[in-house]
């Protein structure tokens, strides 16, 4: 493999030259840079990131942790995380744990059979000297992923980190729900049912949050009893479609898209019309929304624009002084709007219907 010091040789110029010409910051009039870059490409020269870390304490290199790609959050996070990385000339390693493949969601509670499979990767990634950590997660909740004396900048996705030291970057549950909810007010609804994942689901508690206080903002009374609560599944959706139905909702918030696919299920097969007796809308704006009949009224997750996020975070870690490290704040949150999808999922209501 060639070195950077042939490269020198070969250009006629200090080795400082050349590695100055890479790395951006060379006063080397255009037609040395244009030689040492024209060389660089002839012969398909590779810098040594470990051997530079070695030397600066630096790799320019990131590690990406995700609890799983088959995730359906997961690759578009990844892909703005590699975008800014690549804008600001960092590499990323990734690591699939494959959390959800191994034991689907069977592990969150056990601490012994995660650690297994986390740790022996963040050896790995700390012994080729990443400079920092972004770790994915499947769903919100509390990870305990770092030990609490972690030597290297980490970011949380998705989720919250245990230690106040790390922050977390992920969507506005709240504030989306509220606009859905809000959209559905506007429309003439007053009776809205609700269908969300587990009542502990931090997802499930934020958008109920952004539910209320579009209730409360309209003076509209709570009901407890028009929320109900699942697995954010399609049968979650039509079963509580049934229970909502009965107690006289003219629309029902569904916190997922595939649980508003049970929905559709539900009142295609009982006669009723999606948006003409019965409004609809769901959350996600995944790859289905817009394949219902009529097209799901949603809000889009900004995946790309998360991972976009956390990798600025991350990166103004690693850059920082120790004097601006001291001052920042801990528990820092970042959290990215959704955008809201309207299609034809919601109908109009009046009092006297």
């Amino acid at each position: 493999m060639v070195t950077l010091k042939e490269i020198a040789e070969m250009c006629n110029v200090s080795v400082t030259t050349v590695s100055n010409i890479l790395n951006g910051k060379a006063r080397a009039g255009e037609e040395t840079k244009r030689r040492v870059l024209e060389v660089v490409k002839e012969t398909g020269y590779q810098p040594n990131y470990i051997a530079q870390g070695l030397r600066n304490s630096k790799t320019r290199t990131i590690g990406i942790i995700a609890e799983d790609i088959a995730q359906f959050t997961t690759p578009g996070i990844i892909e703005g995380i590699m975008e800014y990385c690549e804008s600001k000339g960092y590499r990323t390693i990734v690591r699939n744990l494959r959390l959800y493949a191994r034991w689907k969601d069977k592990w969150y509670n056990n601490d012994d059979a995660y650690h297994s499979i986390l740790d022996p990767v963040l050896q790995e990634l700390l012994s080729v000297k990443v400079d920092g950590i972004i770790y994915i997660a499947g769903h919100a909740r509390i990870v305990q992923a770092f030990p609490q004396d972690f030597s290297l900048p980490a970011v949380m996705v998705y989720a919250y980190s245990d230690s106040p030291d790390i922050p977390s970057v992920g969507i506005d549950d709240e504030k989306s729900a509220y606009e859905l909810v809000k959209y559905l007010l506007d429309m003439g609804h007053r009776r809205i049912g609700i269908i969300g994942g587990l009542s502990s689901n931090i997802h499930t508690q934020k958008r109920l949050l952004g539910y209320q206080k579009a209730l409360f903002d309209a003076k509209i009374l709570y009901e407890p009893a028009l929320v109900r609560y699942g697995d954010f599944e399609r049968e979650t959706g039509y079963r509580e479609a049934k229970t909502l139905i009965d107690a006289g909702v003219s629309a029902i918030f569904c916190m997922t898209d595939r649980s508003a696919g049970g929905v559709y299920d539900y009142l295609e097969e009982v006669g009723l019309e999606v948006a003409k007796d019965i409004s609809v809308v769901g959350f996600d704006n995944q790859d289905i929304a817009a394949y219902f009949r009529p097209g799901l009224t949603t809000t889009r997750l900004p995946l790309s624009e998360v991972g976009y996020a956390a990798a600025e975070t991350l990166l103004s870690m690693i850059e920082e002084s120790a004097e601006e490290r001291e001052k920042r704040p801990q528990n820092i949150e970042r959290l990215i709007p959704c955008e809201f999808q309207l299609r034809k999922s919601v109908g109009k209501w009046n009092v006297k219907q």
